[in-house]
């Protein structure tokens, strides 16, 4: 399985639960950005047969594509030629609810599914033939498959998590991936099938049918709100409403019942957008946007050509904030803000990015997607992996993209008080971000009142991230996991006492300020604990002077009785030298030192290695660069009840 397939589905696959799926507390603006499929709108909906967004024969993605990107994907499909296509025993499912495995199943299932799209792109690209009867075993291997979600995800049907009830087939974001992987199928070699067996495309229809249309007709999931308009939804709504709008655009040959489906499709999309603040946020972070906000823009993408250009709501500003959040929450490099489960490294989808900012007119984001479409080469391609309209719209955009002009521009100052979060980078490279917010965020770590330092676009004071996903991850014993918590996060822990997950569990009095020199969060973290850490107030500040290039970190509280114990946490990949009082000193890979400065009468210092032996500590063996993960821990001397604690990170 190739690397990117790997870190693809290690950080963008979660389980609904009922805790953490949505929000019927969040606050919803009812913005219904998308107009529903009604007169006129109906009458510019192209029929099914008409439909033909993308070329299907070799002539015509000559048209389009450089050769060099079509030897590429024709290669592509000749090592999935040359792969027999593996079925999924019970026993592997059945490792879900055994011993907490789900990666066994996912392998698997995804690694089907690229090989058939892979040799579908080069099957439709070549046009000699060679690839249809491995095509048709994959068809066949998919489509006689119990279940086209995954093993994490079966417990959504009635019968619950172990093996799935074929009789109650459940929409999720791997089946309705499925749906699309097949849908594009019958798109691009459907003749070719039919001269092997005019029975392969009904199989197609049927199980599409079957197993996503008809369900939806009647769906009632979590994931979409259930009964609630007024719920907040995260990034499974619009990743399944856009493949959703796949199968139904190509598949469905009923014009009615298409255009019913688009209209539940919409009323998602417009849910999901309900539910963002007003900055257009994704409070699940960057690496979820493009799962999130990227798949609006998917669905956008394909209700736009649907409708020969109608359906054109690009230029909506809300539309532009949540596209531009990819933008401004870039670090340098491939580094990014990683709040809640976000990874910390992304290969930025430059494709996406380029064409996104072109549709909302955002010269930022077509800067950056044509840097890193320069600079990461094809994985804008998305070429394995999942959003395969995506990936196809982003071959229409290579040429172009290409020749667009680039470098890295990096946003100076980032506020959005939908998320709370604030990041802000002075001229000699050092980078800040932190975030007040609250602990019942989708994908929520408990981390109110967190921040990271970068210096020089490397690394210096981290959020961790999320390791491999397990049961446990998305479970009663979610906040077992260790990088889930406070303590290993860059936060206080008093009195014994750690942050405490639940929406109620959050900053307060929370202020942003910026001038022309400084930027500054404030927020009031005591809520974010439970009573008994028997805080009165626990006022954090963290303010970048960028003209100095420090970052400053003032914590001032007063506790309600005692104080028996205080310690304060400091996460890093760096090779920190802790020997000198009140200094600490982390060395970059380029040489350069950062100090940070802390009072040695009131702390003492030590610093720990993360041993990460449990399989959910797997996937933070390979973030970082592979880095070892160190907790420096202050704790302090002083139990005095009322105290003021500054620290400074700089050059």
């Amino acid at each position: 399985m190739r690397n990117y397939f790997r870190r693809f589905y290690t950080y963008f696959i979660f389980l609904v639960t009922i805790s953490g799926a949505l929000s019927t507390k969040a606050q919803i603006t009812h913005r219904d950005l998308l107009p529903e499929f009604i007169q006129p709108l109906t009458q510019s909906l192209i029929p099914q047969k008409e439909f033909k967004p993308f070329p299907q024969t070799p002539g015509g993605w000559k048209r389009i594509l450089p050769d060099s990107i079509i030897a590429h994907i024709i290669t592509n499909g000749e090592k999935a030629l040359k792969e027999d296509f593996q079925e999924i025993p019970a026993t592997v499912m059945l490792e879900f609810i055994r011993n907490n495995n789900r990666t066994n199943y996912e392998k698997i299932s995804f690694q089907k599914r690229n090989q058939l799209w892979d040799m579908v792109m080069a099957e439709s690209m070549e046009g000699k033939g060679r690839f249809i009867d491995q095509i048709v075993n994959g068809i066949w291997s998919i489509c006689e498959e119990s279940f086209w979600g995954i093993s994490a995800h079966v417990g959504i049907q009635k019968a619950g998590a172990g093996l799935p009830d074929v009789e109650d087939p459940i929409v999720d974001l791997f089946s309705a991936e499925t749906g699309a992987v097949l849908a594009w199928t019958d798109y691009f070699v459907g003749p070719k099938l039919d001269a092997v067996s005019k029975l392969l495309r009904p199989r197609i229809s049927y199980e599409i049918n079957r197993r996503i249309l008809t369900p939806m007709l009647t769906a009632k999931y979590g994931w979409m709100g259930g009964d609630n308009p007024d719920a907040k939804l995260n990034n499974w709504a619009p990743w399944i409403a856009s493949n959703y709008i796949t199968a139904d655009l190509l598949i469905e040959k009923d014009e009615a019942k298409r255009t019913h489906a688009l209209n539940i499709a919409v009323r998602i999309i417009n849910q999901y957008i309900n539910g963002l603040g007003a900055d257009g946020g994704c409070d699940e972070g960057p690496g979820y946007w493009n799962a999130a906000g990227a798949s609006v823009y998917d669905a956008l993408n394909l209700l736009y050509d649907a409708t020969g250009r109608k359906y054109d709501i690009y230029k909506d500003p809300f539309i532009e904030k949540m596209g531009a959040y990819i933008y401004k929450t870039h670090i340098a490099g491939k580094y990014f803000i990683n709040v809640a489960d976000a990874h910390p490294e992304i290969e930025a989808n430059g494709l996406l990015i380029y064409r996104f900012g072109k549709d909302v007119n955002n010269k930022d984001m077509m800067n950056m997607g044509s840097w890193a479409f320069h600079t990461y080469g094809n994985n804008g391609l998305g070429l394995e992996g999942f959003q395969r309209p995506r990936s196809l719209y982003n071959l229409k955009a290579i040429k172009e993209c290409a020749a667009y002009p680039y470098k890295e521009d990096l946003a100076t100052d980032v506020w959005y008080s939908d998320v709370q979060l604030m990041a802000a980078r002075s001229g000699n490279r050092v980078f800040v971000a932190s975030h007040a917010g609250n602990n019942g965020e989708s994908h929520n770590h408990n981390d109110v009142g967190d921040f990271m330092v970068y210096v020089n676009g490397y690394p210096v004071i981290i959020d961790i991230g999320s390791g491999t996903y397990t049961a446990r991850t998305f479970s009663k014993q979610r906040y077992k996991l260790w990088f889930n918590t406070s303590p290993y996060h860059n936060l206080p822990t008093i009195n014994n006492v750690e942050q405490k997950e639940g929406r109620q569990h959050a900053a307060s009095d929370v202020s942003y300020q910026q001038t022309k020199n400084t930027s500054q969060l404030s927020m009031n973290i005591k809520d974010a604990y439970p009573a008994d850490a028997g805080i009165m107030s626990w006022k954090r500040r963290v303010k970048m002077d960028k003209k100095k290039g420090v970052v400053e970190v003032n914590d001032s509280y007063a506790m309600v009785s005692h104080l028996n114990n205080l310690t304060q946490t400091l996460m890093s990949v760096c090779d920190a030298d802790i020997t000198t009082p009140g200094k600490i000193v982390f060395n970059l890979p380029d040489q350069t030192r950062v100090y940070l400065d802390y009072n040695a009468t009131f702390w003492n210092i030590s610093e720990e290695k993360m041993a990460l032996v449990t399989p959910e500590d797997e996937g933070l063996k390979h973030s970082w660069d592979g880095r070892d993960i160190w907790r420096i821990l202050l704790t302090a001397k002083d139990h005095s009840l009322n105290h003021s604690i500054t620290y400074k990170i700089h050059k």
